[in-house]
Parts: structure tokens; C-alpha cells; sequence
């Protein structure tokens, strides 16, 4: 029987912690009226989420890894890219 401390079990949820910083950016961003940045952080949190999930293994993606890695990469890529053409697409935005 191994024992894993807190820290390493802490360390290897880098992946998932590094996605929640930019979310957590993005809503404050939000809060401050900058509601394009900020839900463009938060669909671009989501394809790094999709991107780390394809480049790690299972094993090293922490709480990335909830489905199988195929479910994971398609639904991560596919919210963000639909938020970023949401954020995008609003009157007054960009692509207007």
C-alpha cells in the first residue's frame, strides 16, 4: 500500500486549476462590464481545457478527466468555441 500526501494529490490538479484561474479572470472581468473579454476568457478557458485534455494522459489531467478523453476534448472544444462565437456574434460586437 502507497501513500500519496495531500501535496502531490494537490499537484496534480494543476491542469484544472490553470483553467479555473482564467474562468475565475473572465468573471471578474464580467463583474467589471467587460462582458466580451470576459466570456471570450471563459470560452478560451474551455478549449484549454480541451487542448490539455488531448496533449495529457488520464493519469496527469486531474479533474479534466471526467468522461472518456474523446467526450471530453469534443464537449470542452465544442462549448468554448460556442461561446466565443456567442461573445462575438452580439449586436455591437465584431463580427456585426
Amino acid at each position: 500500500m502507497t501513500v500519496v500526501s495531500s501535496k502531490s494529490k494537490l499537484r496534480d490538479q494543476w491542469p484544472f486549476g490553470v483553467v479555473l484561474l482564467i474562468v475565475v479572470i473572465g468573471i471578474v472581468l464580467i463583474g467589471m462590464y467587460y462582458w466580451r473579454r470576459g466570456t471570450s476568457l471563459i470560452g478560451g478557458a474551455l478549449l484549454v481545457a480541451a487542448a490539455l485534455r488531448l496533449l495529457l494522459p488520464d493519469s496527469r489531467a486531474g479533474l479534466l478527466a471526467v468522461r472518456k478523453r474523446r467526450v471530453d476534448i469534443l464537449l470542452y472544444g465544442g462549448f468554448g468555441l460556442m461561446i466565443l462565437y456567442i461573445s462575438a456574434s452580439i449586436i455591437g460586437g465584431p463580427l456585426n
